[in-house]
């Protein structure tokens, strides 16, 4: 399992993000405090708090590079706690 932290600002971002994770074959969910979704529902994913970044979480890890150059414009910091 290897986990990302992805900031959507936009709703095209969040059309992006689900358009390439339906193209990628393996299991995601986003979290954003105690709320965990599927990162290809795009109502769940709006039912999150996305003024802050979310976590990515990639369940297989063998497959996670091949999605991060995908997703890298997403990608920031961890936020601190």
């Amino acid at each position: 399992m290897k986990s990302i932290y992805i900031k959507l600002t936009t709703v095209d971002d969040v059309y992006t993000l689900v358009k390439s994770l339906l193209a990628f074959d393996g299991e995601v969910d986003l979290v954003s405090g105690r709320y965990t979704v599927d990162g290809r529902s795009l109502l769940g994913i709006f039912s999150l708090d996305l003024t802050k970044p979310v976590q990515l979480i990639f369940h297989e890890d063998h497959k996670s590079g091949e999605l991060m150059e995908l997703l890298g414009k997403f990608v920031v910091e961890a936020p601190e706690a």
